[in-house]
């Protein structure tokens, strides 16, 4: 008896501290009952990042619904009730799943997001549609088995490890680190974490990580990774500390011949007839030539390489870069140090975020471990504000007055909201103000979440140098105005060659054709990013054109490039393919269709310089499409877009693909 009590007072307690309008969504699911989604329950609309927990409701609807969700819950947990048998619902369906995305905004969702979120938030597998590989048809001799190289063990490696290994498809990782996890390895930066909430940004399958932050550091994220390889059952197919030397299309064998180092320097030749760079955008950092780099007698190295047990008591360091990573670090490290200079090239917007530096409270927690679907809704929520909203903001209006410093009306509306925020945090200092009120529209660049970074460069220890960088000398840099800034450390906080994908890698497609020769002067261009004509069996994840500009989760990205894929890839085997290559026409149409969207998009605004744009000013890291355009582009691949070889003999009968949604 007085263990229920307890728990009766648990639940009480949780439900107190929830969401309503993922609390309505959960009543539905555990009750069946639709009234649930209509007045007087509906949430108000709220576009906020983190929107207050009552929902705008009035003070007695919020206590009917919290007084029922008590009731619900305490009754699953005695096993004479009825309501502890499993929920009404499980899967919503189509039209439900919108009525009730809808409902929990406050706001209409368009029809096409539920099947979508369905796959997402787990109510219908994300294999649903695909054919499994049977192990039977597996063999050293089987001429229509495809077996898949993967390049790079981090997010997009282990997605699509993942998939292919549900499939039953024969793979293998290769990774340059001694560890899983990529670019969440290899930074390991002072404040490193996500800037996307992670329950949004997590794998859509597996088992549900339980985060201690809504915004999780990087240690957190790279145990979580560790995690899903060994859950997923990938780690067994990794090769640790190897990496691709080099790879050449196989016009004869149909297959890639790739060379592989070990971390000894031996090499060994290893043949497969699927290819994958799994490398994505951030794996090549981008580091400045700066005059007299070698005369430097200090400690030098890009966030990237930051190196274990690095002792910044007391010493002076200089940051150059103001972009994502620097505003993690510099805030980060601002009580260890005696000075920190961060050197800015342009000022950058930046957004306040309620609960980005908190941690899960109790009841919170208690809420997403226990109560059914609240994870699932709460995952929905984050990615919606964090997602699709926005991309339509950030289109030109050409009869907008005042395109030098907006594109549009509600562009502009955002602009004195984040100018307003930056002069109330840096108060008096005018000084300051001027230097780091852009003068571009906002997210005209990626727009950075404030991590006390005005606070921070408020501190009397704390020097914004906007001058730009001269030279380096054996103890510091010279910056344009002949100043010397003293320096026992410097931090390249300067990015990525994310115009660049692939650039470390020597890939040869048909009749030895170089990628980076295909691609030319900075031009990557991929149909879907994911294929390139001129290279069969060669699939890219994190290529040209899918990063995400406009908000969402990269995992998201990395799931939608593994189904697509792994679809190709159990094709190939069931309808006997021995290569697939995109068809030239298919690609460029493609690219124009990808060009012509950006024009119309805020990141090729005049004037804007960004590390989205290459040196011609295409746009060639940004996704322009919606996130739920992309999902349905990638879903269900077209090989009638594929140029097709087949063996020289047939395949024996195994009967037709099956069909998809």
């Amino acid at each position: 008896m007085g263990e229920r009590v307890g728990f009766v007072h648990e639940v009480r307690a949780a439900v107190a501290q929830a969401d309503l309008r993922i609390l309505l969504m959960c009543l539905v699911h555990l009750t069946g009952d639709l009234g649930w989604l209509d007045e007087p329950f509906r949430p108000r609309r709220d576009v906020r990042l983190v929107a207050p927990p009552d929902a705008g409701l009035p003070a007695d609807v919020q206590e009917r619904i919290r007084t029922a969700a008590v009731e619900v819950l305490t009754a699953r947990m005695e096993p004479d009730d009825e309501r502890s048998d499993g929920p009404a619902i499980r899967d919503p369906g189509p039209e439900l799943m919108q009525r009730m995305m809808s409902a929990c905004l406050g706001e209409p969702v368009p029809p096409e997001y539920a099947g979508m979120m369905r796959e997402d938030m787990g109510f219908v597998s994300r294999d649903h549609g695909l054919r499994r590989v049977s192990t039977d048809r597996i063999h050293e001799h089987d001429l229509h088995a495809v077996d898949v190289l993967i390049v790079g063990a981090g997010v997009s490696g282990i997605a699509l490890g993942a998939q292919l290994g549900r499939l039953g498809v024969p793979y293998t990782i290769v990774d340059s680190n001694p560890e899983v996890g990529g670019t969440w390895y290899e930074n390991r930066y002072p404040g490193c974490g996500v800037d996307t909430p992670n329950h949004a940004y997590s794998f859509s399958f597996g088992t549900r990580n339980r985060w201690t932050r809504y915004f999780s550091h990087r240690d957190q994220i790279q145990e979580y990774l560790v995690r899903c390889a060994d859950e997923f059952d990938v780690r067994r197919h990794v090769r640790v500390e190897t990496t691709l030397v080099s790879a050449t299309w196989d016009e004869h064998g149909r297959c890639w011949r790739t060379i592989l180092r070990r971390a000894d320097g031996s090499t060994t030749e290893h043949r497969c007839r699927v290819l994958v760079s799994a490398l994505g955008l951030l794996n090549v950092p981008r580091v400045p030539e700066i005059p007299g780099a070698e005369t430097y007698t200090g400690t030098m190295f890009h966030s990237a390489r930051w190196p274990d047990h690095l002792d910044l008591t007391d010493r002076h360091v200089a940051v150059v870069g103001t972009g994502a990573t620097s505003m993690q670090i510099v805030p980060t490290i601002a009580d260890q140090v005696a000075s920190v200079r961060v050197f800015q090239r342009s000022a950058q917007w930046a957004r306040p975020i309620d609960g980005y530096r908190n941690d899960i409270g109790a009841e919170q927690q208690w809420l997403l471990d226990h109560v059914p679907f609240y994870v699932e809704w709460f995952r929905f929520v984050m990615l919606w504000r964090y997602g699709d909203g926005l991309l339509p903001l950030l289109r030109k209006d050409p009869d907008w007055a005042h395109p030098d410093r907006a594109v549009n009306r509600v562009n502009d509306r955002h602009r004195r909201e984040m100018a307003d925020f930056l002069v109330e945090q840096l108060g008096d200092r005018r000084d300051l103000i001027e230097r780091c009120m852009p003068t571009y529209p906002p997210y005209g660049k990626r727009i950075l979440i404030d991590n006390r970074w005005f606070e921070t460069l408020t501190r009397p220890h704390v020097h914004l140098v906007t001058d730009p960088i001269d030279h380096i000398t054996p103890e510091g840099l010279v910056t344009t105005d002949g100043v010397h800034h003293r320096a026992d450390v410097i931090v390249m906080a300067t990015g990525f060659h994310t115009t660049r994908p692939l650039a470390r890698l020597d890939i040869r497609g048909r009749h030895g054709r170089a990628l980076t020769d295909e691609w030319g002067d900075d031009d990557a261009t991929a149909h879907l990013g994911i294929s390139v004509p001129g290279f069969p069996n060669l699939f890219l994840m994190g290529g040209p054109n899918t990063g995400l500009g406009h908000g969402g989760s990269g995992i998201f990205q990395s799931e939608c490039q593994a189904r697509y894929i792994a679809a190709v890839v159990t094709r190939m085997t069931h309808e006997g393919l021995e290569s697939v290559e995109v068809r030239r026409d298919v690609h460029d149409r493609y690219v124009e269709r990808v060009d012509r969207e950006h024009e119309q998009l805020i990141w090729t605004h005049p004037g804007m310089t960004n590390w989205y744009r290459n040196r011609h000013g295409r746009i060639v890291a940004l996704m322009p499409w919606r996130l739920v355009d992309y999902w349905e582009m990638t879903h269900d691949p077209d090989l009638d877009e594929y140029e097709i070889e087949r063996p020289d003999r047939e395949p024996d009968p195994v009967g037709a693909p099956a069909p998809g949604r």
